[in-house]
């Protein structure tokens, strides 16, 4: 198993797989699309491709189909995956992944280790710890740090806030989709924290919010903002052009759930996000101005 990628492959099959990885980060990450927006043109292509690499994999995890099938498809793509890093894409997303590895050094074992993550979406629906969750938190979503670090650019000790970020990240996500994955039969709240609080798994699968789920939803939302507190110390270890985009992503992902509280704790019927206004509001606040240029799309 190679890993560094082959440099056999060049740029030239990519261009289609690059718009087809920016329509899917446009259409599917609506807030991590935004905030790549404030990088040069080739990291945005780059960060592109390395989520729509991650996103194929989710949308095989959600299939509808046996558990077995989907498991074999994400072999598949671990295939297509190992091929890319020999310089042979059979994808148009694996050809633009392919080529942002190629110009950035970007590690194989991160991409490994989030489709050995998606596979547990098929096979483990229930988290009994903490531990256990922030370990698929990991391999999810700080492998997704991983891979685009090298994109961003970052000094020595970068890489431990970014694996911080990734978590608080994905934590968000979890918090957020708590109706959504119920109906796919998934409850990622840890069992012990869900009996701490008194609040059996019975009325999370019926959608119940009292004062019991509200203790519970409290509890895990200061947690996950001291998550992201822990990660904003390490964005000054990134590259100087990077800090912005960076930047602006943590608080807009942050401010999921600020509009978790600002629904009531109203996980199952209401879906939280940051109005279009709030975001560029943000981008104005924080964004350095030779940042708000925003990079210019191949």
């Amino acid at each position: 198993m190679q890993s560094a990628l082959s440099t056999e492959h060049g740029s030239g099959g990519s261009e289609a797989g690059y718009r087809l990885c920016r329509e899917i980060t446009r259409r599917h990450a609506k807030t991590f699309y935004f905030a790549s927006r404030f990088l040069a043109a080739e990291k945005q292509r780059a960060i592109w491709a390395v989520y729509a690499f991650c996103r194929t994999a989710d949308d095989i995890v959600d299939r509808t189909l046996p558990a077995r099938e989907r498991l074999d498809a994400l072999d598949g793509w671990r295939g297509d995956l190992l091929r890319a890093y020999d310089g042979r894409p059979d994808h148009p997303v694996m050809a633009a992944f392919a080529d942002a590895a190629r110009r950035y050094a970007i590690p194989l074992q991160p991409a490994l280790d989030l489709l050995r993550g998606a596979a547990r979406d098929v096979t483990v629906r229930r988290y009994e710890t903490y531990e256990e969750l922030l370990e698929y938190c990991y391999l999810v979503a700080s492998t997704v740090g991983l891979l685009i670090a090298p994109i961003l650019g970052y000094e020595d000790g970068a890489l431990e806030y970014g694996i911080a970020l990734g978590r608080a990240m994905q934590m968000t996500n979890i918090l957020r989709d708590v109706g959504e994955d119920r109906h796919l039969g998934r409850v990622y709240l840890p069992a012990e924290e869900l009996r701490r609080f008194g609040y059996p798994e019975s009325s999370l699968l019926d959608g119940t919010i009292d004062s019991r789920f509200i203790a519970l939803m409290r509890f895990q939302i200061a947690r996950t903002r001291a998550m992201y507190d822990e990660a904003a110390a390490g964005i000054e270890l990134l590259s100087p052009d990077s800090r912005s985009t960076v930047r602006l992503a943590l608080v807009l992902y942050r401010r999921i759930l600020d509009e978790i509280e600002r629904n009531g704790y109203d996980v199952f019927t209401r879906r939280a996000y940051v109005p279009m206004r709030t975001k560029l509001f943000t981008a104005m606040t924080l964004a350095r101005p030779r940042a708000l240029h925003v990079g210019r799309e191949r």
